[in-house]
């Protein structure tokens, strides 16, 4: 069995928790997943079966879209509603003014990780640290915030809801806490939900009753996408027998004797003479060659 399983993840459990879950009920050993979500966070979580491990580390799409529910007036030390609250403020925040700060955080900006998350410094976990009552001194990270804007908004209860479109890395929580500390009231994330992960969509996830289900019925191969979907849009190589052949045995084939290459474009998902997909190539324009990038064979 091999290929993707998209599981919307529950609230409560980590990522980890849900491949732990997965083994036991597909007796499976062979599984990752792409995109760490927070235990309080639901939604989008693709997690690689058998051969299909391999493209954790390589998906071409890592872009991911939140909803996430928000207060301010608040700060916590998680900088969610789940940690202890540091602070409190009364200001009153309008919709104009939320809308008037919300391109200062799009684009590619610099975010500083919270102490809450899974960052290594210095070989600790900053969670571990943070649970010790230890603050270490952080580096911030570029990330991208493709688009942000505001589902709903209520002035009086300062509650809301806002939509995020980001890069891998992005943590939607310090986006809330920062946007509040702009705002001069401090805010906290209340909920998460990941509609939307590396090509991905919620519509297309199951819950972990339902796998349970599928399996227990025999039909748990018919939940599992193919690994081809994860590079869906990136061109294609398609080999003869003999080009097929070499592909397997982990031979460089000459760059000339392709016939579908385009000039400049760097990387292609190979498929053998059958029309299956056999895995992940680049081209080497400077030496004329194709190199395997992954076999998924």
């Amino acid at each position: 069995m091999n290929g993707i399983l998209c599981i919307n993840k529950p609230q409560g459990f980590t990522s980890f928790d849900v491949i732990a879950k997965l083994r036991g009920i597909m007796k499976i050993k062979r599984l990752g997943h792409g995109g760490t979500l927070d235990p309080m966070a639901t939604g989008v979580l693709p997690v690689f079966v058998g051969t299909a491990t391999k493209a954790c580390d390589i998906m071409p799409d890592n872009s991911k879209r939140y909803t996430a529910d928000f207060i301010f007036g608040k700060t916590s030390d998680t900088q969610d509603v789940t940690g202890n609250i540091l602070t409190e403020s009364d200001k009153k925040i309008n919709r104009e003014e939320l809308e008037a700060v919300l391109p200062e955080f799009k684009g590619k900006v610099r975010q500083l990780p919270p102490m809450y998350s899974a960052v290594q410094v210095n070989g600790k976990r900053l969670y571990d640290l943070a649970r010790q009552g230890i603050e270490v001194e952080r580096n911030p990270r570029e990330i991208e915030i493709k688009n942000i804007s505001i589902l709903r908004y209520d002035e009086e209860s300062r509650e809301g809801t806002l939509e995020i479109d980001c890069g891998k890395g992005t943590y939607i929580r310090t986006i809330i806490n920062d946007i509040g500390e702009r705002l001069g009231c401090g805010g906290i994330m209340t909920g998460l939900v990941r509609t939307y992960s590396s090509g991905f969509t919620i519509n297309e996830c199951f819950t972990l009753d339902e796998v349970q289900c599928a399996k227990d019925e025999d039909r748990l191969e018919s939940l599992i996408l193919p690994i081809e979907r994860v590079f869906q849009n990136i061109p294609k190589l398609c080999l003869n027998e003999v080009q097929t052949r070499m592909y397997r045995n982990g031979v460089k084939l000459d760059l000339n004797r392709i016939k579908n290459i385009r000039q400049g474009v760097p990387e292609y998902s190979v498929y053998g003479f059958d029309g299956k997909f056999i895995g992940i190539a680049s081209a080497d324009f400077g030496n004329g060659c194709i190199r395997i990038v992954k076999n998924f064979i």
